[in-house]
């Protein structure tokens, strides 16, 4: 999913045919209005969008490619474009209502602390949506938002997770320790190995770095266990969305054990 705000601060531009769809699917009263390429109104897929906005009385304007692409800033919009009302991301004041209403559920967090690259922060939460997880934490400052890019790698993903940003990291995942959530971070100079790691019970938070420095001193403090993924020799690194899609299966395949 693509959003794009130069336009307007209260509009978001969403395009791409998956992500256009699973916004009708899941907001489809936020839609105002639409558009679709000249030239492909034949398309099987592009129809089935268009059936879509149809029946929600949304009229789709036809337009021509060099104008959706001056729309989307040459985004890769497959020659679809919506405009709905924009959604302000969620804070930790809905993060502390929902740990209430959900305490003590087997509940699964992601938290991302510094990741700046929107690819990795769409496709981490591309991964968060697989494997059963519910919110996706990030701090406001020095971290990747739900720009066009962190949308579109996520592929409808935000559509479907709570995007926290939080002004206070380590206060946070104070937050979540406070309602037994066990927070477990991801570093690479860790002794435990993640397969070999015994989750408890309930609810986890599952903490990963940037791409250049991983977890800030302070975050690993929060952290009840440190947690490296096994790798071969030579290997020093996994990019953050690949490492994060490896820690949620293996959190996933434990639980399904238990």
């Amino acid at each position: 999913m693509y959003v794009n705000k130069k336009k307007s601060t209260s509009r978001e531009l969403i395009y791409g045919i998956n992500a256009v769809q699973t916004a009708i699917e899941t907001n489809p009263e936020k839609i105002v209005c639409a558009w679709i390429v000249k030239g492909r109104e034949d398309d099987k897929r592009l129809l089935e969008v268009k059936r879509m906005l149809d029946s929600l009385g949304i009229k789709v304007q036809i337009a021509m490619r060099h104008t959706l692409d001056e729309k989307t800033d040459n985004g890769v919009h497959q020659g679809v474009v919506i405009e709905c009302m924009s959604t302000p991301p969620l804070d930790e004041h809905f993060l502390e209502q929902y740990l209430d209403e959900h305490d003590k559920q087997n509940m699964v967090y992601l938290v991302l602390d510094g990741v700046t690259d929107p690819r990795n922060l769409g496709a981490a939460m591309r991964s968060a949506w697989a494997f059963d997880v519910t919110c996706v934490i990030v701090p406001k400052d020095k971290s990747a938002s739900l720009t066009p890019v962190a949308r579109k790698t996520a592929d409808g993903a935000a559509e479907h997770l709570h995007f926290i940003a939080v002004t206070n990291l380590a206060r946070a995942l104070d937050l979540l320790k406070d309602h037994e959530v066990e927070v477990v971070g991801l570093a690479g100079e860790a002794e435990s190995q993640i397969n070999e790691y015994a989750f408890r019970n309930g609810a986890v938070a599952l903490v990963m770095g940037s791409e250049e420095s991983g977890l800030r001193h302070l975050t690993k403090e929060k952290c009840d266990a440190l947690l490296r993924i096994p790798m071969t020799e030579g290997v020093e690194s996994l990019n953050v969305s690949v490492a994060t899609g490896i820690a949620l299966y293996e959190l996933k395949r434990q639980k399904m054990l238990k």
